[in-house]
């Protein structure tokens, strides 16, 4: 929140949001199951690439820290707390301090997506500050986009969440921008539009 603050302050107009890391695809899978009410199973994918066996662990990891932590589906902070990660309540927190600041944040990815989940389900109304760049190839980004009733900007079959898809996204949201407040319309270029 400290972030979108201080880029308020600065004039910053849009944010994107991103991660870097190792195994966050399966806390993100977990806030996405407690959430939604899908099984593991049905949200949880190979990330990086894992094969069968890896991908059953992993399935049976997120069980567990479930089953485990009893995390509240009417808490997102208890859910965040309890199957999440420190980057992912980072994200969180950005993501609210920009609707505070009515700056549109673009999302990127599946965890960053999950963050946003989180963010929405702590006040429903900053969905409406929210661009998601682009679709991941893991299974369980499409279930969490159709949580949110959003659509991707984009659908580039990549497994990035780095601020890559943001970066390209942003360029189709200012040009979008442009064409809705600079384009002429017919009537101011003279235009007969019975021709």
């Amino acid at each position: 929140m400290d972030l979108a603050d201080e880029y308020a302050k600065k004039g910053v107009d849009i944010i994107g949001t991103g991660e870097m890391g190792i195994g966050n695809t399966t806390p993100s899978s977990a806030i996405l199951s407690v959430l939604s009410g899908l099984s593991a199973r049905e949200v949880t994918d190979r990330g990086t690439g894992i094969d069968d066996g890896a991908l059953q662990k992993k399935v049976d990891v997120i069980e567990r820290g479930i089953q485990l932590n009893q995390p509240d589906p009417q808490d997102p902070i208890d859910v965040l707390a309890r199957v999440g990660g420190f980057e992912i309540g980072g994200i969180a927190g950005l993501i609210i301090g920009c609707a505070f600041h009515r700056i549109p944040a673009v999302v990127d990815g599946f965890i960053s997506t999950a963050g946003a989940m989180i963010a929405v389900a702590l006040w429903p109304t900053i969905n409406e500050y929210l661009f998601f760049s682009h679709l991941s190839s893991e299974a369980g980004h499409s279930k969490m986009l159709e949580q949110l009733g959003q659509r991707p900007i984009l659908d580039l079959a990549m497994r990035l969440g780095e601020g890559t898809g943001a970066a390209l996204a942003m360029s189709v949201i200012e040009a979008a921008t442009k064409v809705m407040t600079e384009m002429a319309t017919f009537a101011s270029a003279g235009v007969n539009e019975g021709m």
